[in-house]
């Protein structure tokens, strides 16, 4: 088994394994597992965000496939050059990803969307894994705090001296970490992050790549 890959019956979380022994249950047809990564390791960009929605990439097998945080977050990388195709919530949309890589500081759903702390630290393992696996890695956006903090953990680096802001911009050794609020319904619903917003995060990595060449 890949050191990036948890395996389908991953048993590192037992309160984790059982919520997700009662959605196999209950929906057989869901993927009901840890989701993989989406995206190539020769990616120059990696996207970081918290865990799979419950009916969104636990659903479906892919991250950020399936619920609302998806459609903003493909609309936005087809935009700006980093995917292309149509993104129709479903893993086999023909959707493809460009120069980009999309994890989770969590591969497998949470109860309530909450993962414990030791339960992403126990996971971070596979997100460091993935990280050492990229070896043309430039840029990573961190999708809300857990995710930016796991991810810079997973990079060698103290959360302290690398801020969790929306549109932060910081140098962790060779690679130059973009924060952005989480793109999930309730911080697009309550005004925390407009479309705008997001896409200036992306903007801006998206210059810093062009510019590297």
């Amino acid at each position: 088994m890949s050191p990036c890959d948890p395996g389908r019956d991953c048993p590192s979380c037992p309160r984790l394994v059982v919520f997700r022994d009662r959605q196999r249950a209950a929906h057989p047809d869901w993927h009901n597992a840890p989701v993989p990564s989406f995206g190539t390791d020769d990616a120059r960009l990696l996207i970081v965000g918290l865990a799979p929605g419950l009916q969104g990439a636990n659903r479906t097998g892919r991250p950020f496939t399936g619920d609302w945080a998806g459609d903003l977050l493909y609309e936005t990388l087809i935009g700006f050059g980093f995917a292309s195709g149509t993104y129709d919530e479903r893993p086999d949309d023909g959707l493809t990803l460009i120069d980009t890589r999309i994890t989770n500081a969590v591969r497998c759903v949470p109860p309530e969307n909450k993962p414990t702390t030791e339960e992403i630290a126990t996971c971070r393992g596979f997100l460091a894994a993935t990280i050492a696996a990229m070896p043309r890695l430039t840029a990573v956006v961190t999708l809300g705090k857990i995710g930016h903090d796991s991810a810079v953990r997973a990079l060698g680096e103290r959360p302290s001296r690398v801020p969790f802001t929306h549109g932060g911009m910081h140098r962790v050794g060779s690679v130059t970490v973009f924060s952005s609020y989480h793109c999930s319904r309730y911080n697009t619903n309550t005004g925390v992050l407009t479309p705008e917003m997001f896409r200036a995060v992306f903007g801006t990595v998206r210059r810093h790549l062009d510019a590297a060449g």
